[in-house]
């Protein structure tokens, strides 16, 4: 046995007159890339699935308005005469195009303002579902505590009846 230590895989390549061991390249950011690749690839399944996933609060406000609106000029009402049918549209038409100009500035201008709204109205309507959750709750025990009084739970007791059970000593 020798002294010496054992050498790496580069100096034993050096000393035999070899090309020095070389590790491969890694990629540090391998990670990273194969988790948005992966989360690429959910979200393509996902919209195959489900269809495209909702936009803005703006954007679907201003699909709202043109679906509505589309819906309003298409609208033939049998009630009225031909004659009568042509200005009726006119005016739907032009209440219409008088709601777009004043909807569509408002939403370029404040984007940001009705994702908030919607935010807004999600917490309004989470504290309201609390708050019947709650009551019912409230309902529902008072109405079992009310039942056990009146003798209406049955599990108690060793009589027949539901009478009050009396004690005679």
């Amino acid at each position: 046995m020798s002294e010496e230590r054992p050498t790496s895989d580069t100096a034993r390549g050096e000393a035999a007159g070899e090309a020095p061991f070389e590790t491969p390249a890694t990629d540090s950011d391998a990670w990273a890339k194969a988790c948005a690749e992966d989360l690429e690839a959910e979200k393509a399944r996902r919209r195959a699935q489900h269809g495209p996933p909702p936009g803005s609060a703006a954007e679907e406000l201003r699909k709202l308005v043109d679906a509505v609106s589309d819906k309003l000029s298409s609208l033939q009402s049998p009630l009225l005469g031909a004659v009568a049918q042509g200005t009726a549209q006119q005016v739907v038409r032009q209440v219409v195009q008088q709601a777009k100009a004043a909807v569509e500035p408002v939403i370029e201008r404040n984007p940001d303002v009705f994702d908030h709204l919607a935010a807004a109205g999600n917490e309004l309507f989470a504290a309201y579902r609390s708050a019947v959750e709650s009551q019912e709750r409230r309902w529902t025990t008072r109405e079992a505590d009310r039942g056990r009084k009146h003798g209406d739970d049955r599990g108690e007791g060793t009589g027949s009846g539901s009478g009050e059970r009396i004690d005679l000593d």
